[in-house]
């Protein structure tokens, strides 16, 4: 049974929720402070996460920010604002997924099972004698689902390990949108070009600490990416 912990400030919207994804078959914790979802977190070590953006104090994005510290599970944004701007903003915060209110509890629910279904397939993704991954200085376990730079852990979010280990494990191949994308998100159409660029580009920022880091992805002008390996 997975396990979902919803953050709102509105108790009605929650207990809504809370039946509907109970009766799915999720085991759900809901909680309308901000703070209170983030300290019980690191207790309950949920599943997935699903954040309203819209509350008064502490808001979605920053809850987020504050789960990333010690949490990889996918995080699912609430949101009656539906402009690029607030998705991507959403996203560069370290969310997997951004829902526009209102919606429908069953899509939210099949967005729920696409990225748990995909954090299940990260896990058991080990090849035979491929489980790790080295470049130089950098290694990519595929076991624990990380990667670590001279031997500390470069706390890449979910979606930024995925991109990460997709293109290290086609090494000198050129990867386009369509395909990365459909290893992020199971499908993909056009209108998520935006978003797979939105993932690399939170990537590069994680790997600024080094030039080396930065030299392994290249982009491919208007058709992808390609991790870059020299001999």
């Amino acid at each position: 049974m997975a396990t979902l912990l919803l953050i709102d400030d509105d108790k009605e919207v929650l207990q809504s929720n809370k039946r509907f994804l109970s009766e799915k078959g999720y085991q759900v914790y809901t909680f309308d402070v901000p703070e209170e979802g983030i300290r019980s977190a690191q207790k309950l070590k949920p599943d997935c996460f699903i954040l309203d953006v819209m509350m008064p104090g502490m808001n979605g994005f920053e809850v987020c920010e504050a789960l990333r510290k010690f949490t990889a599970a996918p995080i699912i944004f609430l949101s009656g604002k539906g402009d690029e701007e607030d998705k991507i903003k959403g996203l560069l915060r370290g969310g997997d997924d951004y829902v526009v209110k209102p919606f429908s509890l069953n899509e939210l629910d099949a967005r729920i099972k696409v990225l748990l279904r995909r954090q299940q397939q990260l896990k058991g993704a080990v090849q035979q004698n491929k489980s790790v991954l080295v470049f130089k200085n950098l290694k990519i376990d595929k076991i624990a689902h990380k990667a670590y730079f001279k031997g500390e852990d470069l706390g890449l979010a979910n979606k930024e390990y995925m991109v990460l280990c997709y293109l290290a494990s086609h090494p000198n191949k050129e990867i386009t949108f369509e395909e990365l994308g459909k290893e992020l998100f199971g499908m993909y159409t056009e209108n998520d070009r935006r978003s797979v660029m939105v993932n690399v580009s939170r990537l590069r920022k994680k790997l600024e600490i080094d030039t080396e880091l930065l030299n392994y992805i290249e982009t491919v002008w208007s058709r992808g990416y390609k991790f870059v390996v020299k001999d």
